[in-house]
């Protein structure tokens, strides 16, 4: 591989976190493609060397490279000067959406970021009747079994809940509309197979911690959570992420 080209890409491609490797993985390549770091054309680093580069397992970066190739970002070639290599152009998502403000994807995202760990850690704390424990669990079944076509609304329904059981009428209504544009930007990328059950997952753990009333669990699982899909988001659409700041604690896988 050129020397010049790793050592420009270098601090670009950092590692993953491991609390969400996957969707990590994804939103680090399509960056450096984006970035045109990875021009179109290019052959990727051999598997062992992108995995090392990007702190994550030879698993995961298959299963992120499967569902970029899906995608139309990348394409594999078979023989002897065969590898993956970056497409001519992306085929990720329709082409009808008006043209995003970055600036408007970061404030639904910070917004979410603020709102939904909170609502997790409210309901943590809360006394639940037998009712809204049903409900919540109804809730989660629901997304779990939800086929890929019914996998969001079900989804969005599920976190709205967890505002629902708090007590506040106020936030359940603020997660409500943070979480309907959430899902007019997820609309705008491909549903990943891996995510969908990285995501389940985590929505079990945020369930059980607010179910026993952890509520500091409760807020660390769904904030987890939440930059799992911000980094799917910042990865297809562009945009940039900020820093992860000290107080979101990555889990180790």
């Amino acid at each position: 591989m050129d020397e010049k080209l790793f050592e420009t890409r270098t601090p670009i491609l950092r590692p993953a976190r491991h609390g969400n490797a996957f969707e990590e993985t994804i939103e680090r390549l399509l960056q450096n493609i984006k970035l045109g770091l990875f021009g179109v054309g290019a052959k990727l680093p051999a598997e062992r060397e992108l995995a090392e580069m990007l702190g994550v397992s030879r698993a995961t970066l298959r299963d992120a490279l499967a569902e970029l190739q899906k995608a139309g970002y990348v394409e594999v070639q078979r023989g002897r000067y065969g590898g993956t290599y970056v497409c001519s152009r992306s085929s990720a998502g329709p082409g009808a959406y008006a043209e995003l403000d970055p600036a408007e994807v970061e404030d639904v995202l910070t917004f979410r970021s603020v709102l939904e760990p909170a609502a997790a850690s409210l309901a943590a704390k809360a006394t639940l009747s037998p009712a809204q424990r049903s409900h919540l669990l109804k809730t989660l079944a629901e997304v779990a079994s939800a086929p890929a076509d019914l996998y969001r609304p079900k989804d969005a329904r599920f976190h709205v809940a967890i505002a629902e059981v708090t007590g506040s009428p106020s936030l359940a209504l603020a997660v409500a509309d943070v979480r309907s544009k959430v899902s007019d930007l997820l609309d705008r990328i491909p549903l990943l197979e891996p995510n969908l059950e990285h995501s389940n997952r985590q929505h079990q753990e945020i369930m059980d911690a607010i179910l026993r009333g952890d509520h500091e669990g409760a807020f660390r699982s769904a904030q987890d959570h939440l930059q799992g899909t911000a980094s799917l988001l910042h990865g297809f659409l562009g945009s940039s992420q900020t820093d992860i700041s000290p107080q979101q604690v990555a889990s180790n896988p």
